[in-house]
């Protein structure tokens, strides 16, 4: 793993790790990465999802019956 130093505003630190509910500064700074990674890929799985294309099977693949124990 990297180390890295950077100047961080403690108040938006502070905040963050509230909102977070996060028990350190770098678990905080890992969850925000983290989130900013996920929600600038978010609109390419959602077009991915969307192209998709589903067999007859997967789109009605008929009822099971119940086992009668």
């Amino acid at each position: 793993m990297t180390v890295t130093s950077i100047d961080i505003d403690p108040v938006e630190l502070r905040t963050a790790r509230a909102l977070a509910g996060a028990s350190s500064n770098r678990e905080t700074v890992d969850l925000a990465l983290k989130t900013l990674i996920a929600i600038r890929r978010q609109p390419d799985v959602v077009s991915r999802i969307i192209a998709r294309e589903f067999s007859t099977e997967q789109l009605d693949p008929g009822t099971v019956a119940p086992r009668g124990d």
